[in-house]
């Protein structure tokens, strides 16, 4: 069985993934972009069971459990054909429980690298503050605990995957398009 080509997402709230992995995809047609957060979201709107654990930990700032989210993910590679595609997973895995859980549920996926774009709090909230979906979970006081979530949660995993030596940082700060250039340029894309 083929397994897919992945390529993980990282960085901080308004760190930029969504949109960078929009531009990825808008520019390179083999790349499919999925969203842990998106999926997640989707789920959480779904009425089922899962769909409610996911809200309540959404609006308490914490993690979904990492089998609901590699279930999603997985589910979505499939969709879309995974022997065929390279996916670009934004936001996963985003602490110990989901990486562990990522390779047990799929045990030989080849992972290309995490792409981690490094951008300082005070630039982050700021981004956040002024999106103009609004989401829900936008706000300073579940703002403050998501990141708060991702240093003690995510920075950890972005140091296993220094230490795999799959591992490459961006610098996320700046305009939209330089960023972009940037990743094409780490990833000789």
């Amino acid at each position: 069985m083929a397994f897919p080509r992945v390529i993980f997402i990282l960085g901080g709230p308004g760190s930029g993934k969504g949109t960078q992995c929009k531009k990825i995809i808008d520019t390179f047609s083999d790349f499919v972009h999925l969203s842990a957060g998106e999926l997640l979201r989707d789920a959480k709107n779904s009425g089922s069971t899962a769909g409610e654990l996911i809200q309540k930990c959404m609006m308490e700032g914490s993690i979904v459990p990492a089998e609901v989210t590699v279930g999603l993910l997985k589910d979505a590679m499939i969709k879309f054909g995974w022997e065929k595609k390279r996916f670009l997973v934004d936001g996963f895995p985003r602490n110990d429980e989901n990486y562990n859980a990522w390779f047990r549920i799929l045990p030989d996926p080849y992972v290309e690298c995490c792409l981690f774009l490094n951008c300082e709090d005070d630039i982050l909230v700021k981004r956040i503050l002024g999106r103009a979906e609004g989401r829900s979970d936008d706000n300073i006081e579940t703002l403050t605990k998501r990141l708060n979530t991702y240093r003690d949660s995510t920075q950890p995993i972005i140091r296993r995957f220094a230490e795999a030596g799959k591992l490459i940082a961006i610098d996320a700060e700046g305009d939209v398009d330089t960023i972009f250039n940037r990743i094409r340029a780490a990833l000789s894309l």
